[in-house]
């Protein structure tokens, strides 16, 4: 019995429902909890590892998967550049998204972070990195707040092993207090091309991109390198997918 590695929690809204999913299909499903280290033997007795949970020790566990050869949903490489927010815009840029202006702290005179002036409202300071909850001191990102900024269109993107499938749902944004699912939004084709298109640059198999609306304009705001996938309806796309990377699978 092949088994699945799953970096989320045993009641996740939707890794949960999958992992019976896949209970039914022959696999077994063990769930690690985020944030909790994985020691290489683990690693290496998987037949594939995914990961729900952008952590610092959830990439070391996704490393040790690349390095002795375990399949995973989205490696070290994918899962690592794309936490990055400054990497993650110009990768958004490139493949042709709109994407709002995003600066970077300056240094003051003893070499340390400077941080703007946000009170105008203009800009946003965020995290470099979307991993773990980000200290004031680690806000060192300043996005351009785009509208009201309140609510996102969050593109689903997830490779079942044949093709790419595509889901948009509508989405509070962090910057509010409620962030959450609010329901269905419709696919927009060019939106949905550059999401694969991000996906297959980074040799990703799911991934989320979150989208602000102004108008008749749309930037994209955020990568997810591990999307929760809530609200998205996905269920058998993500099981399908996650069988994929397995030989029962194959």
């Amino acid at each position: 019995m092949d088994t699945i590695g799953v970096i989320a929690e045993p009641d996740h809204a939707v890794f949960g429902r999958v992992a019976e999913r896949l209970a039914a299909r022959g696999f077994e499903v063990r769930f690690f909890e985020p944030g909790e280290p994985i020691d290489d033997g683990t690693v290496a007795g998987l037949a594939a590892l995914v990961n729900a949970r952008l952590r610092r020790r959830s990439l070391a566990a996704l490393r040790t998967a690349d390095r002795r050869g375990v399949e995973t949903w989205n490696g070290f490489l994918p899962s690592s550049a794309l936490s990055c927010r400054l990497v993650a815009h110009r990768a958004l840029e490139a493949v042709g998204c709109d994407v709002p202006d995003v600066r970077v702290a300056e240094t003051d005179e003893n070499g340390g972070a400077a941080p703007r002036d946000t009170s105008d409202g203009r800009y946003v300071a965020r995290g470099l990195y979307d991993w773990d909850p980000p200290a004031d001191a680690d806000r060192l990102l300043y996005r351009e707040r785009i509208g009201d900024d309140a609510v996102h269109q969050k593109y689903y993107a997830v490779d079942d092993g044949v093709e790419t499938h595509v889901t948009a749902v509508a989405v509070r944004s962090e910057l509010t207090d409620d962030e959450r699912a609010i329901g269905e939004a419709d696919v927009a084709v060019q939106r949905a091309t550059r999401v694969r298109e991000l996906l297959d640059r980074f040799g990703a198999r799911a991934l989320a991109v979150e989208f602000v609306e102004d108008g008749d304009d749309a930037y994209a705001v955020d990568v997810d390198a591990a999307p929760s996938f809530v609200g998205a309806g996905m269920d058998r796309r993500i099981a399908d997918s996650m069988a994929s990377l397995t030989t029962i699978g194959a």
